[in-house]
């Protein structure tokens, strides 16, 4: 693996920036990093919808329509917290509000990217638990939520830590 070198806080550029010109990078590039992640939220959610008027679906157990209920609902959370800066900053933007607006929202990003992944694995868990039975849906959905865990929480927190 190639070596990465520690992350360290946000710096300004070599020329110089104002608090209020980073917090409009910081606002700029964090609606950017929301609008890829809500296209994923929007797949899931068009696939789920598509999936309760299937054939296939009167069929389903217990646990998979529990499954899909759960699933459906954790993709609307996802979908309304990861939304949520984009209300935020504009209900507050003509009002001063940039640096608090940014920080709330990377919250809530976060907060939506929890969500999203639990979304995510909802829809493994009920694509396998179909495909391959529920041992087997449980044990790939238990590897995916390692993954998510792992690649969207873990490592990023990793990566802030000060070098020793």
């Amino acid at each position: 693996m190639a070596h990465i070198p520690p992350i360290g806080p946000d710096l300004p550029p070599l020329g110089g920036e104002t608090p209020a010109e980073r917090a409009d990078r910081n606002l700029i590039e964090l609606l950017q990093e929301l609008r890829v992640v809500q296209t994923g939220v929007q797949i899931v959610f068009a696939f789920l919808l598509g999936v309760a008027f299937t054939s296939r679906f009167p069929h389903l157990d217990t646990f998979e329509r529990t499954t899909y209920v759960v699933t459906l609902l954790l993709t609307v959370v996802a979908s309304a917290v990861l939304a949520t800066p984009v209300a935020l900053h504009r209900g507050l933007f003509h009002r001063g509000a940039k640096v608090q607006i940014v920080a709330l929202s990377a919250q809530f990003a976060e907060i939506g990217l929890v969500f999203l992944a639990l979304a995510l694995n909802g829809a493994v868990l009920l694509l396998m638990d179909v495909v391959l039975g529920r041992t087997a849906a449980l044990a790939v959905t238990a590897i995916t939520l390692v993954m998510f865990t792992g690649l969207w929480f873990i490592l990023p927190r990793a990566l802030r830590r000060p070098a020793r």
